[in-house]
């Protein structure tokens, strides 16, 4: 297991083969549905890859550049406004409101599951597939696959079976003054007598401040790729979730207490 440091939490594996689309170096909406996917170690960083990487670097130089104060991020909001709205898409202001319940939908959930896994838990380490672990553990190329320190990453589970998958990414990834919650959900389905569980994604957001201004990326017209099953284990206040792939990762949460809930 890879431990992972407080407030580091890394996020589900997403296919290999489920490339993130980029649109003139733009992050965009595909970016976050792969993000929205994400558990394992190095997901997010492969969500991220290529144009919408580039263009964050940019915006990242033009706010080192801007001669703002540490804290100011209204200032660099004007001073690199322009380079900001050609790194996200879309640009226009937010087309939907925000889904801030998503479990309210009866239709989202898979029906009653064992009481044991509902709640909220914060993942806190997960495992690395085997063409991660030298490049993450040591050898050669480490330092291009270390864990993104800056984002967490949490599951919501419901008695209806309704869950809740969310990533948040601050501005040490966004760039100063922008931040994202990219949140996925759907159906929670289990087969007790497999002790195995799929998370059939339905649809999801991502929510936040983008370029100085409120944002709402509708995720839903986007192509979520099947779902695939875990094999799942609570003990106490922690639930397992080991992949039935033929590199077996393991995702370790906690179940979060009433008062961090808040």
């Amino acid at each position: 297991m890879l431990s992972l440091p407080a407030g580091a939490q890394s996020p589900a594996g997403q296919p290999a083969a489920s490339k993130p689309r980029t649109l003139a170096g733009r992050c965009g909406s595909a970016n976050w549905v792969c993000v929205s996917r994400c558990i394992d170690v190095t997901c997010v960083d492969r969500c991220l890859a290529k144009g919408c990487e580039e263009a964050l670097k940019s915006l990242g130089d033009c706010a080192a550049k801007s001669g703002c104060g540490a804290d100011d991020s209204a200032c660099v909001a004007r001073t690199c406004g322009p380079q900001c709205g050609r790194t996200f898409e879309p640009a226009p202001p937010s087309p939907e409101k925000e889904t801030t319940d998503p479990c309210a939908d009866a239709s989202m959930g898979s029906g009653k599951v064992p009481e044991e896994v509902v709640g909220r838990w914060t993942l806190e380490a997960a495992s690395l597939r085997p063409n991660e672990r030298a490049r993450v553990v040591g050898g050669e190329g480490t330092e291009d696959a270390k864990p993104r320190p800056d984002y967490e990453r949490w599951l919501e589970v419901t008695p209806q079976g309704c869950f809740v998958l969310s990533t948040k990414l601050e501005d040490a990834t966004l760039g100063k003054g922008n931040e994202l919650q990219v949140r996925s959900w759907g159906a929670f389905q289990v087969d007790e007598k497999k002790d195995t569980v799929d998370l059939k994604t339905k649809s999801g957001q991502a929510v936040g401040t983008v370029c100085g201004k409120p944002r709402v990326i509708g995720l839903s017209k986007e192509r979520f790729e099947p779902g695939r099953p875990y094999k799942y284990d609570v003990e106490g206040d922690t639930l397992t979730l080991t992949a039935q792939t033929p590199s077996k990762q393991t995702f370790q949460f906690r179940r979060q207490k009433p008062e961090e809930t808040k």
